[in-house]
């Protein structure tokens, strides 16, 4: 019993401890792409993601390295950690419900999509959306080493390259966010969504136990001896994700700070325009409207395959909740920039026509 309380609360005590390193850990401040509520002012941010994630897996290292703790002890308690999460995100959502505003017609479309938009805390030390998405980002990182370290402690003499393969693209995909942390405060999570239960448990829960749901699926299982050619396809898949999901979202951040410079110097920044506002419709924004989201499918699949285990079920559950999620984000995201940009909007749609994936949707 007291085990089962360890793991529930497990998740309760990493979300705590990165809110102390992210606290004292040096950072930057940065200015933002949103404004304060009823003003002018843009909000600035303490970003430090790289360093705390760092921080986060050195301490990680250590409590195992030391025995304090075993390398899989986050496998061992996924499932009451998993619940702790759940449990956290919605009382979090609760609470900061009940001490804001409504919004919303009814108390749970509150509930659900939040009151609050960009609430900092600690003084403006802390913005609580990018403490959630450093917070679930550090917990998913810590479970993918977990989980990639039980499968190595069962099969010693003849582990899977997939499982390594795939902590390894992982990695690179989490600390990627951390990297280009700055460029993320331009994206619709930041300037449109609020906080609520949608956005708290997606970090709390969601992200930290479900994004790694295909070594749930097979940590347990054995070698399957994959041939190289798939997990080539699934690098080559994963990376050319990559690159459409970032080279997309730092041209839009690079062309809001100087709509005149060309992006890598060479896709020069042709924009539909009114002479006041501006829509983006080169390089990457003029192959879809949301090529960022193929590139997220992209490396979604890239990661499932990489695993080397293309026809079990479970590691597909991860692609599929990408497409899920962002076929309505689509929608919700092109009505809004109807309503922002009318016309100009119009126009783009004839000259940009696929929603996400060029002549198929």
């Amino acid at each position: 019993m007291t085990e089962l309380l360890i793991g529930f609360f497990s998740g309760w005590l990493t979300f705590a401890g990165i809110l102390v390193l992210h606290l004292v850990v040096p950072a930057r401040r940065v200015k933002g792409y949103v404004h304060k509520d009823d003003s002018s002012e843009l909000l600035t941010y303490r970003l430090n993601g790289l360093p705390v994630l760092a921080l986060s897996v050195v301490i990680w290292f250590v409590l195992g390295h030391s025995g304090i703790m075993p390398w899989d002890w986050l496998w061992q308690h996924r499932w009451p950690g998993a619940l702790g999460g759940c449990v956290l995100g919605a009382l979090v959502s609760a609470v900061l419900m009940f001490i804001s505003p409504g919004q919303g017609k009814t108390w749970l479309a509150d509930y659900y999509l939040g009151r609050m938009r960009n609430p900092q805390i600690f003084n403006g030390r802390t913005d609580a959306k990018m403490y959630l998405y450093v917070a679930g980002a550090a917990l998913l990182l810590l479970n993918l080493l977990s989980f990639g370290a039980h499968h190595y402690l069962r099969y010693p003499d003849d582990p899977s390259f997939g499982v390594f393969l795939y902590v390894l693209l992982f990695t690179w995909f989490i600390c990627d966010y951390m990297i280009f942390e700055r460029i993320h405060l331009y994206t619709y999570d930041l300037f449109a969504e609020r906080l609520g239960f949608k956005l708290i448990w997606g970090c709390l829960a969601w992200y930290p136990y479900f994004y790694c749901v295909g070594l749930w699926g097979v940590s347990d299982l054995p070698n399957p001896d994959a041939p190289a050619w798939l997990y080539l396809l699934a690098t080559v898949i994963f990376f050319s994700g990559w690159l459409l999901a970032r080279g997309s979202n730092m041209q839009k951040y690079y062309f809001k700070q100087n709509p005149q410079q060309k992006f890598l110097g060479v896709f020069e920044p042709r924009t539909i325009s009114d002479g006041e506002r501006h829509v983006l419709c080169s390089g990457f924004w003029g192959v879809s409207r949301h090529v960022n989201y193929l590139g997220e499918i992209l490396m979604s699949c890239g990661l499932t395959l990489a695993l080397g285990w293309p026809f079990t079920l479970v590691p597909w559950l991860y692609p599929l909740y990408y497409i899920v999620f962002l076929l309505p984000r689509e929608r919700d995201d092109d009505r809004r920039c109807a309503e922002k940009y009318g016309p100009l909007w119009d126009q783009y749609r004839k000259q940009v026509p696929w929603r996400i994936v060029p002549r198929v949707y």
